[in-house]
């Protein structure tokens, strides 16, 4: 398994499902290193894919180093965005959610 694989099934792992009430969303990454990889939340429940997704509600674009730091709770992702290190494209409210939907450990 690939550190970015890892990175991915760390995330989907710590899914927040009562965050999800209510939510239908495809939230895309693309990071500047490495395989594409979408969560899928619909239901309450979370579902992790390589690759890309045909209609992803959002995309999010950055680097691995921002993603790890991010999903470490070492660097506040709206922070990320607002600075450019994070890129958006889509519904890019939905990525307020992020948080809340996969709390940093």
């Amino acid at each position: 398994m690939s550190e970015i694989q890892g990175l991915f099934e760390t995330m989907a792992g710590r899914f927040n499902s009562a965050a999800a009430a209510g939510l239908e969303a495809v939230f895309q990454y693309k990071l500047d290193e490495g395989d594409a990889y979408y969560v899928a939340i619909s239901a309450g429940d979370c579902v992790l894919e390589k690759g890309e997704h045909d209609s992803p509600s959002v995309i999010l674009m950055m680097d691995s180093q921002t993603f790890k730091e991010v999903l470490d709770g070492k660097t506040n992702g709206m922070q990320a965005f607002m600075s450019g290190r994070i890129r958006a494209e889509g519904d890019v409210m939905l990525a307020t959610r992020l948080e809340a939907l996969f709390p940093a450990g």
